[in-house]
Protein backbone atom coordinates (compact mmCIF):
# COMPACT_ATOMS: atom_id res chain seq x y z
CA UNK A 1 0.00 0.00 0.00
CA UNK A 2 2.55 2.09 -1.23
CA UNK A 3 -0.20 4.74 -1.89
CA UNK A 4 -1.16 4.90 1.56
CA UNK A 5 1.91 6.69 3.64
CA UNK A 6 2.27 8.61 6.96
CA UNK A 7 4.76 11.24 7.64
CA UNK A 8 5.27 13.89 10.44
CA UNK A 9 1.64 12.99 11.64
CA UNK A 10 0.13 13.81 7.82
CA UNK A 11 -1.79 11.15 6.07
CA UNK A 12 -0.98 10.95 2.55
CA UNK A 13 -3.37 9.52 -0.12
CA UNK A 14 -1.98 9.10 -3.71
CA UNK A 15 0.41 12.16 -2.75
CA UNK A 16 -2.59 14.40 -0.99
CA UNK A 17 -2.93 15.40 2.33
CA UNK A 18 -5.81 13.56 3.03
CA UNK A 19 -5.80 13.93 7.35
CA UNK A 20 -3.30 13.79 10.37
CA UNK A 21 -3.12 11.69 13.04
CA UNK A 22 -4.25 12.84 16.63
CA UNK A 23 -3.72 10.36 19.59
CA UNK A 24 -4.80 7.15 18.88
CA UNK A 25 -7.01 8.34 16.35
CA UNK A 26 -6.76 9.26 12.47
CA UNK A 27 -9.07 12.62 11.43
CA UNK A 28 -9.77 12.45 7.55
CA UNK A 29 -11.66 14.47 5.12
CA UNK A 30 -14.30 12.35 4.28
CA UNK A 31 -13.97 13.15 0.25
CA UNK A 32 -11.24 10.80 0.90
CA UNK A 33 -13.33 7.81 2.32
CA UNK A 34 -12.58 4.63 0.81
CA UNK A 35 -12.74 1.30 1.97
CA UNK A 36 -8.70 0.94 0.32
CA UNK A 37 -7.96 3.82 3.15
CA UNK A 38 -10.24 3.24 6.28
CA UNK A 39 -8.61 -0.36 5.76
CA UNK A 40 -5.38 0.84 6.13
CA UNK A 41 -5.74 3.08 8.96
CA UNK A 42 -8.07 0.27 11.22
CA UNK A 43 -6.69 -2.65 10.69
CA UNK A 44 -2.98 -2.24 9.28
CA UNK A 45 -2.35 0.54 11.64
CA UNK A 46 -4.92 0.12 14.51
CA UNK A 47 -6.40 3.42 14.11
CA UNK A 48 -10.02 4.61 14.68
CA UNK A 49 -10.69 7.16 12.16
CA UNK A 50 -12.67 10.14 12.40
CA UNK A 51 -14.24 11.48 9.05
CA UNK A 52 -14.10 15.38 9.42
CA UNK A 53 -15.37 17.70 6.59
CA UNK A 54 -12.94 20.17 6.27
CA UNK A 55 -9.53 18.71 7.08
CA UNK A 56 -8.04 18.72 3.55
CA UNK A 57 -8.86 22.66 3.36
CA UNK A 58 -7.23 23.23 6.95
CA UNK A 59 -4.06 21.22 6.18
CA UNK A 60 -3.97 22.72 2.46
CA UNK A 61 -4.21 26.35 4.42
CA UNK A 62 -1.67 25.52 6.58
CA UNK A 63 -3.35 25.58 9.91
CA UNK A 64 -0.57 23.31 11.60
CA UNK A 65 0.55 24.10 15.54
CA UNK A 66 4.16 24.81 16.41
CA UNK A 67 5.18 20.98 16.16
CA UNK A 68 4.15 20.24 12.85
CA UNK A 69 0.67 18.49 13.98
CA UNK A 70 -2.49 19.89 12.31
CA UNK A 71 -4.34 22.21 14.95
CA UNK A 72 -7.08 20.95 16.23
CA UNK A 73 -10.27 21.95 16.40
CA UNK A 74 -12.74 22.41 19.21
CA UNK A 75 -16.00 22.69 18.36
CA UNK A 76 -18.44 25.48 19.04
CA UNK A 77 -21.95 26.37 20.57
CA UNK A 78 -23.50 29.29 20.61
CA UNK A 79 -26.04 30.45 23.05
CA UNK A 80 -27.97 33.52 22.88
CA UNK A 81 -30.81 34.43 25.38
CA UNK A 82 -34.09 32.75 25.28
CA UNK A 83 -37.14 34.80 24.09
CA UNK A 84 -38.89 34.73 27.66
CA UNK A 85 -35.90 36.57 29.24
CA UNK A 86 -36.19 40.17 30.71
CA UNK A 87 -35.49 42.00 27.17
CA UNK A 88 -33.56 44.55 28.88
CA UNK A 89 -31.05 41.78 29.51
CA UNK A 90 -30.66 41.43 25.45
CA UNK A 91 -28.14 43.26 23.54
CA UNK A 92 -25.98 44.92 26.76
CA UNK A 93 -22.47 44.70 27.32
CA UNK A 94 -21.33 42.70 29.97
CA UNK A 95 -20.38 45.74 32.46
CA UNK A 96 -23.95 46.34 32.55
CA UNK A 97 -25.64 42.77 32.65
CA UNK A 98 -23.54 41.95 35.59
CA UNK A 99 -24.56 45.19 37.48
CA UNK A 100 -28.06 44.87 36.68
CA UNK A 101 -28.68 41.31 36.67
CA UNK A 102 -25.78 39.73 37.61
CA UNK A 103 -23.36 37.16 35.99
CA UNK A 104 -24.86 35.68 32.99
CA UNK A 105 -26.43 32.93 33.81
CA UNK A 106 -26.79 29.65 31.33
CA UNK A 107 -30.30 29.26 32.30
CA UNK A 108 -31.46 31.70 30.22
CA UNK A 109 -29.90 31.14 27.26
CA UNK A 110 -30.58 28.64 24.80
CA UNK A 111 -28.24 26.49 22.23
CA UNK A 112 -28.70 27.89 18.73
CA UNK A 113 -26.07 26.42 17.24
CA UNK A 114 -23.64 23.12 18.47
CA UNK A 115 -21.44 21.64 15.86
CA UNK A 116 -17.92 22.00 14.46
CA UNK A 117 -16.39 24.98 12.22
CA UNK A 118 -13.42 25.98 10.29
CA UNK A 119 -11.21 28.07 13.46
CA UNK A 120 -11.26 28.42 16.42
CA UNK A 121 -10.64 32.22 16.30
CA UNK A 122 -13.28 34.49 18.07
CA UNK A 123 -13.40 37.04 15.79
CA UNK A 124 -13.25 34.86 12.70
CA UNK A 125 -16.30 33.09 14.51
CA UNK A 126 -17.84 36.39 15.24
CA UNK A 127 -17.60 37.21 11.37
CA UNK A 128 -19.05 33.39 10.83
CA UNK A 129 -22.30 33.68 12.71
CA UNK A 130 -22.77 36.88 11.00
CA UNK A 131 -22.13 36.40 7.31
CA UNK A 132 -22.17 33.23 6.92
CA UNK A 133 -24.16 30.64 8.92
CA UNK A 134 -23.02 27.23 8.75
CA UNK A 135 -25.85 24.51 7.97
CA UNK A 136 -28.00 24.08 11.26
CA UNK A 137 -28.13 27.31 12.91
CA UNK A 138 -31.31 28.76 14.26
CA UNK A 139 -30.10 32.01 15.77
CA UNK A 140 -30.01 35.61 14.87
CA UNK A 141 -26.74 37.01 13.90
CA UNK A 142 -23.93 36.72 16.62
CA UNK A 143 -24.53 39.93 18.39
CA UNK A 144 -23.95 41.52 21.97
CA UNK A 145 -24.99 39.51 25.30
CA UNK A 146 -24.73 36.22 23.24
CA UNK A 147 -22.28 33.63 24.24
CA UNK A 148 -19.76 31.43 22.26
CA UNK A 149 -18.16 27.79 24.06
CA UNK A 150 -15.41 26.36 22.59
CA UNK A 151 -14.96 22.36 24.05
CA UNK A 152 -13.70 19.34 23.18
CA UNK A 153 -13.07 16.22 25.41
CA UNK A 154 -11.09 17.89 27.52
CA UNK A 155 -13.05 20.54 28.52
CA UNK A 156 -14.65 24.33 27.23
CA UNK A 157 -14.30 28.01 27.57
CA UNK A 158 -17.33 30.34 27.58
CA UNK A 159 -16.59 33.85 25.74
CA UNK A 160 -19.35 36.76 26.09
CA UNK A 161 -20.10 38.97 23.10
CA UNK A 162 -19.38 41.98 24.39
CA UNK A 163 -19.25 45.80 22.55
CA UNK A 164 -15.79 44.88 21.29
CA UNK A 165 -14.51 41.94 21.15
CA UNK A 166 -15.10 39.16 23.75
CA UNK A 167 -15.11 38.51 27.36
CA UNK A 168 -14.04 34.67 29.07
CA UNK A 169 -16.60 34.25 31.87
CA UNK A 170 -17.77 31.38 34.35
CA UNK A 171 -20.73 30.12 32.21
CA UNK A 172 -21.82 26.16 33.23
CA UNK A 173 -24.31 24.64 31.60
CA UNK A 174 -27.27 23.65 33.27
CA UNK A 175 -26.25 19.51 34.53
CA UNK A 176 -28.01 16.89 32.50
CA UNK A 177 -29.85 14.06 34.18
CA UNK A 178 -27.67 10.86 34.37
CA UNK A 179 -28.14 8.91 31.58
CA UNK A 180 -29.91 11.43 29.75
CA UNK A 181 -28.78 13.10 26.42
CA UNK A 182 -28.00 16.63 26.10
CA UNK A 183 -30.90 18.22 24.68
CA UNK A 184 -31.17 21.67 22.22
CA UNK A 185 -33.07 24.10 21.31
CA UNK A 186 -32.90 24.12 17.54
Amino acid sequence: MSNIQIRSNRILYYGNIAGYLSREKAVVDPMFQTDELESYLTEKRGLEVDWKPGTFERLAAGTIDPEGNASLLKRCRVWQLAPEVDIMMKFISYDTLTSRFGEPDSASYQVVYDGEVETNDLEALYTKFNIDHPHGYQGHSLSISDVLELYDENGCAFYYCDTCGFKEISFQEPQQEQGQEPQMNL
